[in-house]
Parts: structure tokens; C-alpha cells; sequence
């Protein structure tokens, strides 16, 4: 509590700038090969030595940072969290020469005996404080994501109004029209799947606090609590992949629609379509996320949350309705028949595949539910779904093929 009375206030009125400071040159995904060394003086005061790297406004005033504070721990144990409020013990070494984002510095770091305090317990930096700042930060991302992608679409369509080719509007070929109207269904498809998984984290947050105030009543929460922790730990990394792979697809096409013009920068097209590009990178490149949803997505939650969402009056779009649970039978025979390959790393090779199926047939459920609304939301959700139905029949058939011998075959192509 007196470290968030420090530093809380002025975060939240502008006056302070932070950074979470956890990557380094040989640490980057893995988190728990980072090396940069606390150590504890005679007088309780610890000292930060070692460099961070591609630290996103790492010129902040304040800074909280993952370091290895344990000797003979090199594993995740080993690492503990501070609090480094910036001094003279700190160098910015570099600011890096990025592709985009450039309204924050990304800067590479030097520590020289930084006095920093501990945050929580030692020993807990990276599986508690770390993971829940990069969940929060994921969802923040899904959302940056969902943003770029949306001014990316304006952009799209006010020049494809405008542009006037062979006598008419671009935006009257059906080739335009097409892409349009795909980007504009997929920024919706992640709108909704970015509420929905807000909605489980608050969910989950609130009942953390609930149990925080009144210990008395923890077992009446326990039940809920591990539910929502599940659907949060799981459409959290869902919807960061799904956002942000959107983002790069209609900021891609935002250009193609500006044709010659998209790609001066002169527009706005190639400065969100170069923004877009780190989304699906920093904070778990998507191939991350899908290592971090698919346990959720093959051990039931999954399953659960669509059975949930079954529950619902689907009264409006009985016939879409029906359509989508052919997809979610598809879903569940990939699920069985995956588990029937004995072959390492098989399960880990479909991973992404069998994400997205869950991820397309959660939007499925989530845009039948949005269509009661309005008949334009009809139209929406009939269209992903109609588009959305091959893909995971595609997904299943190549799944269920069960030719374990694609992971032998790499090396014959790229190469030992």
C-alpha cells in the first residue's frame, strides 16, 4: 500500500511515466532466462546490475522490473519484482530505430547499482506479478490492435468514396466492396470478443477482491473465482492473437484499397499498417498466445463456455444457429481425434489451428448473440459464419488426417 500511495497518484494524473522492464538480449519470450542481477546489501537495500532491452518508454520515471535475485535459481523461482523510481544509476544505452510506433522511445537499458524496493513476495516476480502485468497488458494490446485496425478502416473507406476510376467511386467494385466489408465484419468479430473477454477478467478481478476483503466468505467465491480465472486465462490470449492478426490483415489491406498512394507517407495507410506490425509481437508474439490458450481451449473451457452460450435464446437466428453448431461438432471431433495420435509435439503442431476453430465458433456464438439487435448485425453475423463454416471444416479434415509424419518432413525442406 505505501508503494501504491508513492507512485499511483501521479501515474494516473500524467506526472510520472512508467515502463515495464522485462526483456533482455538473451530473454526475450523466455522470461525465465532473464539474468539481470538483484542483490540485497547488509542494510536490506537491493541494487539492480545488468541490461534490459526493447523496454517500451524506458526513459519513464518509473520503472517496474523482473531480475533474478535468488543465487543458484535459474529458473522462474529464481526472479523477483522491483520498483525502480529512475536516478542517475540508470543509462538509456540506445533508443532504438523501430519500423513503427514511434510516439513511445523503445530504449535499451543500463543498470549500475540502481537502488530499487522489492515489490511482494521474492521468488514470485514472474509466475504472479509478471504474468498478471502481461495479461493486463495483452488485453490492452487487443484492444490498441482493435483501434489501429478501425482508423486503418476509415482511412479505407473515405478514399475508396473519394477515388473516382473508370468513371464511378472505387468503392462500387465489388473487388473493393468485398475488402470493405470483410475488414468491417473482422474489426467487429474482435469488438465483441474483446467486451466478452473484458467482461470474464473484471469478473474475475472483482471476485479476487471480494475474497481479499472478506476472507470469512473465501469458499463462496472459490467456485466462481476458478471459473472466471479459467475463461480469463483463456480468451485472454484468444483475443490478443485474434486482434492483432486482424490489425495487420486490414491495415494491409487499407493500403491495397489506396493502391499507388497507400504506400507514400504522405496517408495515414502505411503509418497504422507499420503500428499494426508490433502488435502481434510484443508482450507473446501470437505463436506465444496459442501455446498460452490452447490448454483452455483442449481441457474443457473451451467446451464449457460454448455450452454456456448453447443456454442462450438463439430464438432470432435459428437457422444461423444451426449452422454454427455443425462447426462446434467439428470442433469437439478435432478435439477427440487429436488426442488419439500418439506422436510428440502433434498436439503442439495443430495448436494454432484448433485455436483459431475456437476462436472463430466463440465469434460465431458471440455475433448470433449481438444480431438480436438490429437487422444489420443479422447480416453481420450471417456472413462471418457463412465464410467462418468451410475454414473449420478445412481445420478438421487436414487435423484428423493424422499424418504425423508432416513434423519429420520440415527438416528434408529447410534443413537440419
Amino acid at each position: 500500500d505505501k508503494q501504491k500511495q508513492a507512485v499511483l497518484p501521479q501515474l494516473a494524473s500524467g506526472e510520472l511515466g512508467c515502463s515495464m522492464i522485462l526483456t533482455e538480449p538473451d530473454a526475450g519470450s523466455d522470461l525465465q532466462a532473464v539474468n539481470l542481477r538483484a542483490h540485497q546489501a547488509a542494510s536490506g537495500q537491493w541494487f539492480l546490475n545488468g541490461v534490459k532491452r526493447f523496454i517500451t518508454n524506458g526513459n519513464g520515471e518509473i520503472g517496474l522490473v523482473l531480475a533474478r535475485s535468488e543465487d543458484g535459481h535459474s529458473g522462474a523461482r529464481g526472479l523477483s519484482f522491483f520498483l525502480y523510481k529512475r536516478d542517475e544509476h540508470m543509462t538509456i544505452r540506445r533508443v532504438e530505430n523501430k519500423l513503427g510506433i514511434h510516439g513511445s522511445p523503445t530504449c535499451e537499458l543500463q543498470f549500475n547499482d540502481a537502488p530499487v524496493t522489492l515489490v511482494g513476495e521474492r521468488q514470485r516476480g514472474l509466475t504472479k506479478y509478471t504474468m498478471w502485468l502481461m495479461n493486463s497488458a495483452r488485453l490492452g494490446i487487443a484492444g490498441q490492435a482493435l483501434g489501429i485496425a478501425e482508423a486503418a478502416y476509415r482511412e479505407a473507406d473515405k478514399y475508396a468514396g473519394e477515388r473516382i476510376q473508370f468513371k464511378k467511386p472505387v468503392r462500387e467494385f465489388p473487388a473493393v466492396y468485398e475488402m470493405l466489408t470483410e475488414m468491417k465484419i473482422s474489426i467487429e468479430a474482435g469488438r465483441t470478443l474483446f467486451y466478452e473477454t473484458a467482461r470474464f477478467v473484471d469478473l474475475k478481478e472483482g471476485l479476487e477482491e471480494m475474497k481479499e476483503q472478506y476472507p470469512e466468505r473465501s469458499a463462496e467465491f472459490k467456485t466462481d473465482l476458478k471459473r472466471y480465472s479459467r475463461l480469463a486465462n483463456m480468451f485472454t490470449p484468444i483475443v490478443k492473437a485474434y486482434n492483432t492478426e486482424m490489425a495487420n490483415k486490414v491495415t494491409y489491406d487499407t493500403i491495397q484499397i489506396h493502391g499507388g498512394t497507400g504506400f507514400m507517407k504522405e496517408f495515414n495507410a502505411e503509418r497504422h499498417a507499420r503500428d499494426a506490425r508490433i502488435t502481434s509481437i510484443y508482450e507473446g508474439t501470437t505463436q506465444l498466445q496459442v501455446v498460452a490458450a490452447i490448454g483452455g481451449v483442449t481441457t474443457g473451457t473451451a467446451i464449457s463456455i460454448m455450452d454456456e452460450y448453447e443456454s442462450e435464446d438463439f430464438s432470432h437466428a435459428e437457422e444461423l444457429h444451426k449452422q454454427l453448431h455443425k462447426a462446434r461438432l467439428n470442433f469437439e471431433k478435432t478435439l477427440v481425434g487429436i488426442k488419439d495420435v500418439d506422436k510428440p509435439d502433434f498436439i503442439t503442431y495443430h495448436a494454432r489451428r484448433v485455436v483459431e476453430m475456437a476462436t472463430d465458433i466463440i465469434i460465431g456464438y458471440l455475433m448470433i448473440r449481438d444480431a438480436a439487435h438490429s437487422d444489420r448485425k443479422m447480416k453481420v453475423a450471417e456472413i462471418f459464419i457463412e465464410k467462418m463454416l468451410p475454414r473449420v471444416e478445412m481445420s478438421m479434415n487436414f487435423i484428423l488426417k493424422g499424418n504425423a509424419s508432416l513434423l519429420d518432413d520440415y527438416k528434408d525442406i529447410i534443413g537440419e
